[in-house]
């Protein structure tokens, strides 16, 4: 399963912040197992580099972002992802741009802990645990 994991289920995981970090740890497990493929979404990478460096100092977040990239596939945002994303009905302009980054990146679907969020998307949206249960029940 291809699933393109949104920036507060990466941040619940490296900030710690709980009860979430427990349900990302186990997500990004899988991935590292080969269990599910994952990809980030570039500007997620960008922000996460940011808010990791105010919380945890920048030296903590460039290692933090050398780990993601080696875990993950980095969907890209170009000229056409944000084209998509101003024509795509969502209220969040950052959420349209993940979501047309996913949908270029052709994964099955997008993991948040604001699925609320993605009321609009073509994709499947699933939280962290469901997604979490449909790979146990893959196996």
């Amino acid at each position: 399963m291809k699933i393109l994991v949104d920036t507060n289920v990466v941040l619940d995981l490296l900030l710690d912040r709980e009860p979430f970090s427990t349900a990302a740890a186990g997500l990004f497990s899988r991935i590292q197992t080969g269990a599910a493929t994952g990809f980030l979404c570039a500007t997620t990478v960008t922000t996460t580099h940011y808010l990791i460096g105010k919380a945890l100092g920048t030296k903590r977040a460039t290692r933090e972002i050398r780990k993601l990239t080696n875990l993950f596939q980095i969907a890209a945002v170009d000229h056409v992802v944000l084209e998509a994303a101003l024509l795509s009905g969502f209220v969040d302009f950052e959420d349209g741009v993940l979501h047309a980054a996913a949908k270029r990146a052709g994964v099955q679907g997008i993991v948040t802990r604001n699925q609320q969020d993605f009321k609009v998307s073509e994709l499947p949206v699933y939280s962290p645990d469901e997604v979490l249960r449909l790979l146990k029940a893959a196996q």
